[in-house]
Order: C-alpha cells, then structure tokens, then sequence
C-alpha cells in the first residue's frame, strides 16, 4: 500500500490512495484536479524516501469532493460581577478531497 506524507495549506497529513481526507478550504472548484508537490516522505513498496525537505519529483494527485463548514465552535465570555456577557460563534471552512495517486518519477 503506497502512503506519503504531504504538506497542504501548511499542515501536515499522512494520505494512503483512494483516502477521503479533509483539508483547510482550498480555492478549487469541486470536481477538479489538484496536485500537491510539497511531499516530504513516500512509502511504495516497503520503500521509503525520506525528503530533506521535501522528495524531489513526488506529488499526490486528488480530486476535490465538496466545500463544507465545520460545526460551530462556541466560545463564552465572561467577566463576573460585572455585568458583561458575550457569546460569540465560529464556523471553519474545509474541502473534502480523494486521494487518487501517489507517483514518485
């Protein structure tokens, strides 16, 4: 089973191929194609190349699924006796992408 680690908007995730994997919202369309080169190790095969930073001529190819937001993440302010109360509410952009290849050339 080929796996990489690869680098996405500035963070790091471990990807096998035909993985669902969700990422920071990328400015694709859904549908589309994307390539990351930012790899920094590849496993095919039992071997392992490990990239200082990154190995050279590797990339992942994955197909954007969908644009979604995140659940809302409450936070509650409080200050006590003095009358002050404040809620406020955050929802986090996200794609969903398939991971189609793995290819070192």
């Amino acid at each position: 089973m080929n796996n990489a680690v690869v680098e996405i908007a500035g963070k790091q995730f471990i990807v096998h191929e035909q993985d669902e994997i969700t990422v920071p919202k990328l400015n694709d369309a859904e549908g589309s194609s994307v390539v990351f080169d930012r790899v920094l190790l590849v496993n095919q095969a039992g071997i392992t190349k490990i990239g200082t930073p990154t190995v050279e001529k590797a990339s992942v190819t994955a197909t954007v699924i969908k644009h979604d937001k995140a659940d809302k993440v409450i936070a509650f302010k409080k200050k006590r006796r003095k009358d002050y109360k404040k809620t406020i509410g955050h929802r986090q952009d996200y794609s969903v992408i398939r991971v189609d290849a793995i290819s070192v050339e």
